[in-house]
């Protein structure tokens, strides 16, 4: 065994639970994300980068991982670098919650800060860095097609093996674009009737046309449609406020026992509002993204 080979082999297979609402006598299904090692669905497309990176000797003993990331995707990188032995530099907005920032920084990752709005800065800030040094290697999330083949292979496979019947609609939102787009892509081969919808704030709906704004939903809707959503099949976009998505959050914590934070809140508003345009059987299946515990500091915890 590798170094590290444990906390790899951690990484997904995560439940699929049922999320009885008896106040409109439906149920959605919630993939518990959040049970992976460092908390979130980002573990996923951390291990499959690096490990392909590993296998076309791409990274090595002095190799330094840097990635531009709203938090998750840093902390997932963070996380196995330290399992791994390599060097780790995240690049991360300033307004993200401060909780994601000591989980980064207490994997021993360096952590740059950057003042201005949306990804986009931060990606150009990773490109720029790169070409003037060798050693870093660039994940590049927003548009590494691995990001989508992992969730179009490993979680669909899982999904339709958990799934007690056929998946009718599956309900998520965009950050890089990854889940979303591998999910489709996956479950749509397995049968072509299911419906995919993608979750948007309301503030910040680019897929239905219009501008981006202000949100509370931390983690999605970075001001762009990243370069992995383009093409991608689906059904129809959702908007849910971010008014909705906290309180959705709350309610998974206090009424569920499930503590997540606000995009699994947001995803669930939608993934519900999906299964009541549908027969009361069907099965509506969703994400549960991360763990509420990096959100002390943020509107979820007001």
């Amino acid at each position: 065994m590798r170094r590290g080979d444990g906390l790899l082999a951690m990484i997904g297979n995560t439940p699929l639970i049922p999320l009885q609402f008896d106040d409109c006598q439906r149920t959605v299904w919630g993939k518990c994300e959040f049970l992976n090692p460092s908390g979130s669905i980002k573990d996923r497309l951390a291990r499959t980068i690096i490990l392909e990176a590993e296998s076309r000797d791409a990274i090595n003993s002095d190799s330094i991982i840097l990635e531009c990331t709203s938090g998750n995707t840093g902390i997932a990188f963070a996380m196995i670098g330290a399992a791994r032995g390599y060097g780790v530099a995240i690049v991360m907005s300033e307004r993200a919650s401060g909780e994601r920032r000591k989980i980064i920084e207490h994997f021993g990752a360096k952590l740059i800060l950057f003042s201005e709005s949306g990804y986009q800065h931060g990606i150009e800030m990773t490109r720029q860095m790169a070409e003037s040094d060798p050693r870093y290697f660039l994940p590049r999330q927003f548009e590494n097609p691995l990001n989508t083949a992992d969730h179009e292979h490993e979680t669909v496979k899982e999904l339709l093996a958990q799934s007690p019947h056929k998946i009718d609609a599956f309900v998520s939102g965009y950050g890089t674009g990854g889940t979303l787009s591998g999910c489709c892509l996956g479950l749509k081969k397995a049968n072509p009737d299911t419906k995919v919808f993608a979750m948007e704030p309301s503030e910040a709906a680019l897929l239905a046309g219009e501008e981006a704004c202000c949100h509370w939903i931390e983690g999605i809707a970075g001001g762009f449609v990243p370069p992995l959503m383009r093409n991608v099949p689906l059904d129809g976009t959702l908007k849910v406020s971010s008014p909705d998505a906290i309180a959705m959050t709350r309610r998974l914590n206090k009424e569920f026992g499930l503590l997540v934070g606000s995009s699994s809140g947001a995803n669930v508003c939608a993934a519900l509002d999906v299964a009541k345009q549908l027969p009361k059987d069907s099965l509506v299946v969703t994400v549960l993204c991360d763990r509420a515990e990096r959100y002390f500091s943020t509107r979820l915890f007001d």
